[in-house]
């Protein structure tokens, strides 16, 4: 993707990769007109209120085939968090949210709302499933969880090393295994309650000097053969249905649960909630 921009841009792209979108945003944050990034890549609509707050980013001009109602945040995949199982192992797994939390027989790990994106998903996907109930529902999930580790790489890794029955995930992380390791074995548990939605964008830095650039990256995004790279490396659903993969329109349908944007304030509370579960 790196050699494709350049060889349209004659320009040099440099990539930062960083842990996790949560680290990166609060990296940018602290740099704040400092900082020598001009676009950020994995802003999701979890985060994007608290990074709109922020004043770090500035509207785009980038065309695209999408109707985008937000003007600073350019979306470039997305995907539902699920829990993820091998199926020749656990045989009876559960179909729904509160199920996962009730039943004491399963050990869970998923990944630290302070410092994972995907945590912070779950997070909020618990309080909107739980409402006022969420504090017992960690209460009752801390009893049978084996780990919150601090991202996803390392959680993955654990759960396919053996060391939980299921862990936090995407609804296409299957696919991974079907593409690199020929397998089927791997599958996302469907929950009634709705899987919550996760959108990653892109947003161009206020500060930077090649704005121009930055708009034309966020154009590059969008090219069916980029989105294909992305959705392919990412295991995610791309934006742009055009040329993409069939695997991802083969898959089994999932219920959606979309996001009710809250404010930092009740991210905040609800962090504390979780913390005191432990």
């Amino acid at each position: 993707m790196e050699q494709n921009f350049e060889k349209e841009c004659n320009c040099d792209l440099k990539f930062i990769p960083l842990d996790d979108s949560v680290t990166m945003f609060n990296r940018v944050r602290l740099e704040g007109e400092k900082t020598k990034a001009d676009v950020v890549l994995g802003i999701d609509n979890f985060l994007q209120p608290e990074a709109e707050k922020s004043g770090l980013f500035t509207e785009f001009e980038a065309k695209t085939k999408l109707e985008i109602k937000d003007k600073i945040f350019f979306p470039y995949d997305t995907g539902s968090y699920a829990f993820i199982y091998d199926k020749e192992k656990l045989k009876n797994p559960p179909k729904s949210l509160k199920e996962l939390v009730e039943r004491q027989d399963l050990k869970i790990i998923y990944q630290d709302p302070r410092t994972s994106s995907v945590g912070r998903g779950f997070l909020i996907w618990i309080n909107q499933v739980y409402g006022d109930e969420a504090p017992n529902a960690w209460k009752a999930l801390a009893k049978h969880t084996v780990t919150v580790g601090k991202g996803w790489s390392e959680t993955y890794g654990a759960f396919l090393k053996g060391e939980s029955d299921l862990v936090l995930s995407y609804t296409t992380s299957p696919l991974y295994h079907k593409w690199h390791e020929n397998t089927d074995k791997y599958v996302a548990a469907p929950f009634e309650e709705g899987h919550l939605v996760q959108v990653e964008n892109a947003a161009i830095v206020k500060t930077t000097k090649q704005k121009a650039l930055a708009n034309q990256f966020l154009e590059f995004l969008h090219n069916s053969q980029v989105q294909h790279i992305i959705s392919y490396h990412n295991v995610m659903s791309p934006v742009i249905k055009e040329g993409v993969d069939p695997a991802f329109s083969e898959m089994p349908e999932y219920k959606s649960l979309e996001f009710t944007p809250v404010s930092q304030q009740t991210i905040q509370k609800w962090l504390s909630e979780w913390s005191k579960s432990w």
